[in-house]
């Protein structure tokens, strides 16, 4: 019972705080300008140019019709005229001011030809009145919300009846309450579909905008869960190592001591702790189901993998060209395993989007760097719709500043494309010194 009776007293106050709402709507001066054009942007003043036109059209033949219809001599019909005129400007602004001031047009004009109307002749609306005011209404409508659109629509037209019931001139005017009703009604239903269509367009380009950069942020963490996954190997290995080298050395040393033993001791329980933490905590990314018997581990691939890389891209139909400068070396694993992806990626790239083309890869081994280029010509051919979200750049780019690296791509002054990449050879131990500094 008590339920029914705080339902029934709060709807007066809801409707109390819905007619104040509206009340503050109907009396706002709020900048609202009629939206641009976006596309194409030479023609984003069109809508405005267009109303102003109507604007001074409108007004020439409210002019003519107060004027040369009904017989007023003097300057009001060029006011009233400039009036209709001006707030039709206004309404594309300001919306609710100018339908103000095209109701006091409306009205102005009323007064002024009702001592002239004749038999047969519209009142209070002119011929012109109803369809010089409908433009007011469509712009209200465009951007406001449909409750103040209906609001406006529904005083206009009720003003204008009791004008006509209780004010009529005594000869016999024709009605102009169901002309007015029509085309007012059809003015607003038509600026609540136009600016609901462009609020939904308007979501729609959002959420696309929002879908894509969620792409590319998903497709940026997978190649990042990728590389973890890697890294995953390459510290392990370097841990399992630490662990056997600290259990080998005591049979290493002649007469170890108590001391070396229990150091050595402490080196491989920290080792094989933290080997067994950075599984339990990696481990997990190898692959969606960890312990699929389908997915099993594998040795990361290195740049000595890289002649059978290439021949798999030749059987594919692209001619690959590979040149070594310096003296190639066994390097860390980290710039073995960065340096085969960024040339798999690169060449997955040329066979997506240069088909036919010739591709040239080379890698330049120097004393502190290591320099690769994947340039491809341009294609012979055209490139079919590729499925892909487009975002290998972004994972080519984490690996190579993740070893403190760069990367540079772009297309080439004579057509096709070129991917360069600059890794250093040993860690940036100062970097990561003051890393370890600052945490």
């Amino acid at each position: 019972m008590k339920e029914e009776i705080n339902t029934v007293g709060s709807r007066p106050s809801r409707l109390r705080a819905a007619l104040r709402s509206l009340r503050e709507d109907l009396l706002t001066v709020r900048w609202d300008p009629l939206p641009r054009l976006t596309r194409p942007r030479w023609l984003a003043w069109l809508p405005h140019l267009l109303v102003g036109y109507l604007a001074s059209l409108l007004s020439s033949v409210v002019v003519a019709q107060v004027s040369g219809h009904y017989q007023v001599d003097g300057f009001l019909p060029g006011l009233l005229a400039v009036l209709t005129g001006v707030s039709i400007l206004v309404a594309m602004f300001w919306p609710i001011l100018g339908w103000w001031l095209a109701l006091g047009a409306a009205a102005g004009i009323a007064v002024v030809i009702h001592p002239h109307v004749m038999p047969g002749q519209p009142w209070p609306w002119m011929p012109i009145g109803v369809f010089a005011f409908a433009p007011v209404v469509l712009l209200v409508a465009l951007r406001m919300p449909s409750r103040v659109t209906a609001a406006v629509v529904g005083i206009t037209v009720v003003v204008s009846a009791v004008a006509e019931l209780n004010f009529g001139p005594p000869v016999g005017s024709s009605s102009t309450l169901t002309e007015s009703v029509l085309v007012l009604g059809f003015t607003g239903v038509l600026g609540y579909s136009l600016r609901a269509l462009r609020l939904a367009r308007g979501r729609l380009v959002e959420q696309e905008t929002l879908t894509e950069a969620e792409r590319a942020q998903r497709t940026l963490l997978e190649e990042r869960s990728r590389i973890a996954r890697e890294l995953h190997d390459v510290v392990a290995h370097h841990m399992s190592v630490i662990s056997i080298q600290a259990q080998v050395a005591v049979h290493l040393a002649e007469n170890p001591s108590e001391e070396l033993k229990e150091n050595l001791a402490g080196i491989r329980g920290n080792a094989l702790e933290a080997l067994t933490e950075l599984r339990r905590v990696l481990g997990v990314l190898r692959s969606e189901h960890p312990d699929d018997p389908a997915n099993p581990h594998h040795p990361q691939p290195t740049l000595a993998e890289l002649d059978a890389l290439v021949a798999n891209v030749r059987a594919a139909g692209l001619r690959v060209t590979t040149e070594v400068a310096g003296e190639a070396r066994a390097l860390s694993p980290g710039v073995e395993l960065t340096a085969y992806r960024v040339v798999q990626e690169a060449l997955s790239n040329c066979l997506r989007h240069a088909p036919g083309s010739r591709v040239e890869v080379g890698l330049a081994y120097g004393p502190h760097t290591l320099h690769l280029c994947i340039a491809n010509s341009a294609p012979t051919r055209s490139a079919p719709p590729s499925p892909g979200a487009g975002h290998g750049l972004l994972g080519m780019r984490e690996r190579a500043g993740m070893l403190g690296g760069e990367l540079a791509a772009g297309p080439r002054p004579g057509g096709g494309y070129e991917v360069s990449v600059v890794l250093p050879l040993d860690p940036p131990t100062d970097a990561l010194a003051k890393e370890s500094r600052d945490r």
